[in-house]
């Protein structure tokens, strides 16, 4: 069981990132945990396992959490064994079983005698059964290395397992695996995830935003059901105020032009009835002031209104803000781009295919490159963009411009300011302030334009990359994506597939993400 009690986060720079977050789940309970990038989801997941300290509120657990992290090489340094938190334990099995039986190493393996056995077997599940316990992190690649995390759950057995984006980097079927865990699992699960068939395994969602945690008693079919009349009633709730505040403009003019033609009126009426000077000099201050009043009523009512539309208009969602636009005049359908026959890749005498691969790419497609981890994707991702020529084959490339969009988003200097970054990738003849309006579009306010690249999340890379593609005379004959969705939250997701939707070129996406390939219209595969 967990109960969260007003808790409340301040960076160490002072700045707030949540307060009073209030959240109870109880044993067997699965949830999943949404929000922006920025929101602290993964602070949350953090402070709940203990790594991070609250800056005040309670967390109540009734065992240790169990937490499976996003992976960034942050464990690099450190081996399998100690990865897995059973360095201590199997060290203190091997000197006991080799005749060494101190109270110390009694102790620490504390009649944990099957450790060894469920790690191997808990190794297997996951396809890791070739790893040595003192073979380091830093060898393995990004789906091992979460792997490594998710067995340690059927090693320890926790009550409350904390899952931070779990799938990514997991191949096909790993993922699957991962999938029956979700299924399966008698403990409580709190998952932060953008992968849409996760979250539809859970039986919750709990949203986090900057006014706290708001529970939705379903899966993220049942929340995205509920957001939808969220947003179509305050859609009509801002039409309606919009309509309210051109009544109030019109109403006030309307006023104003009256009240100026019966001063006007009683003026001419005074001049013609020879009222002495003084007292219409007094009755001209007593409609001066009386305009002045109206005009103040007049503008309070259409302030009020103003801030009551301002603050509305906030809480619409960031991907109904943007306009996304490619200039796609360079571009027509169906011209071929590249042509493969035959081709393989090796390293010495054996070939990295069992069969030689034969495909052609016209512009306009949308290609699905798949391969469980290792199969070979980046290298063919390399010889389609002419880094590396095939060793047996021939292909033929007619590509003018391509764009190739790694996960580390490399596209992004990270030296550079987010204005800086955009001016040096526009190579059109965009002023200035057209820049601005274009950053503007793709949610970079007046704040955003000298913040270092460096700082950016991953959702905010992602979106200066396609502001940065939309500024050219031309868009690119080809957009390469390598997994583009593992380090974005839902809602910059939802703005890739939108612009990738709205660009007309040719698309190679590799993903492991079946919702993402099927909402970009990923017509066909290439399987290796």
């Amino acid at each position: 069981m967990l109960v969260i009690q007003n808790l409340t986060y301040i960076h160490p720079d002072k700045d707030l990132l949540f307060k009073n977050i209030n959240l109870t789940i109880n044993c067997r309970n699965k949830v999943a945990l949404i929000g922006n990038n920025g929101t602290g989801k993964s602070t949350l997941l953090k402070i709940i396992a203990g790594i991070f300290k609250p800056s005040g509120g309670c967390v109540y657990t009734d065992d240790l959490p169990y937490y499976v992290p996003q992976i960034f090489g942050q464990y690099n340094h450190l081996t399998v064994a100690q990865a897995l938190q059973i360095e201590t334990k199997l060290q203190a099995l091997k000197e006991i079983t080799d005749g060494n039986m101190t109270e110390t190493n009694i102790a620490t393996l504390n009649d944990d005698w099957t450790v060894e056995e469920r790690s191997i077997e808990a190794l297997k599940l996951w396809n890791l059964e070739n790893l040595k316990w003192s073979q380091k992190i830093e060898t393995l690649s990004g789906g091992q290395k979460t792997g490594i995390f998710l067995a340690g759950i059927s090693i320890h057995q926790p009550k409350l397992v904390l899952l931070d984006e779990p799938s990514n980097h997991l191949d096909a079927s790993a993922r699957q695996r991962l999938y029956d865990f979700i299924q399966s699992a008698s403990s409580a699960l709190l998952a932060v995830s953008h992968d849409r068939k996760l979250l539809n395994l859970l039986d919750s969602v709990c949203e986090l935003s900057k006014h706290g945690i708001r529970v939705y008693g379903g899966n993220y079919d049942f929340y995205e059901e509920q957001k939808m009349i969220e947003n179509q009633a305050l859609q009509q709730n801002i039409k309606h105020r919009e309509k309210e505040l051109q009544k109030a403009r019109e109403k006030e003019r309307e006023t104003l032009e009256r009240q100026q033609k019966l001063n006007a009126r009683g003026k001419k009426q005074q001049k013609k009835e020879g009222m002495p000077k003084a007292m219409m000099n007094k009755m001209k201050n007593d409609a001066e002031k009386s305009m002045s009043r109206l005009k103040d009523a007049h503008a309070e009512k259409r302030n009020a209104l103003s801030q009551t539309l301002s603050e509305l208009k906030k809480e619409m969602p960031d991907i109904d803000k943007m306009k996304l636009d490619f200039n796609n005049s360079a571009l027509h359908k169906g011209k071929i781009l590249v042509c493969a026959y035959n081709i393989n890749f090796g390293y010495g005498n054996k070939p990295l295919w069992n069969e030689a691969l034969n495909f052609q790419l016209a512009s306009g497609e949308r290609i699905a490159l798949k391969g469980s981890n290792g199969s070979g994707k980046t290298t063919l991702i390399k010889i389609i963009l002419g880094e590396i020529e095939p060793l047996s084959g021939k292909i033929y490339r007619n590509i003018r411009q391509q764009v190739y969009i790694d996960q580390d988003y490399s596209l992004i200097n990270n030296r550079f300011t987010v204005y800086g970054q955009v001016q040096k990738f526009c190579l059109s003849t965009l002023q200035e302030h057209e820049i601005k309006i274009r950053l503007n579009r793709f949610l970079f306010t007046g704040e955003d334009w000298e913040k270092s690249c460096e700082v950016l999340s991953g959702g905010e890379k992602m979106r200066l990359i396609l502001c940065c593609l939309t500024l050219n005379r031309h868009s690119p004959d080809i957009i390469i994506l390598d997994e583009p969705t593992n380090n974005l939250d839902i809602q910059n997701m939802e703005i890739l597939i939108n612009a990738i939707n709205a660009y007309k070129g040719a698309l190679i996406a590799v993903s492991h993400d079946e919702y993402f390939l099927k909402k970009i219209n990923a017509e066909r595969e290439i399987c290796l």
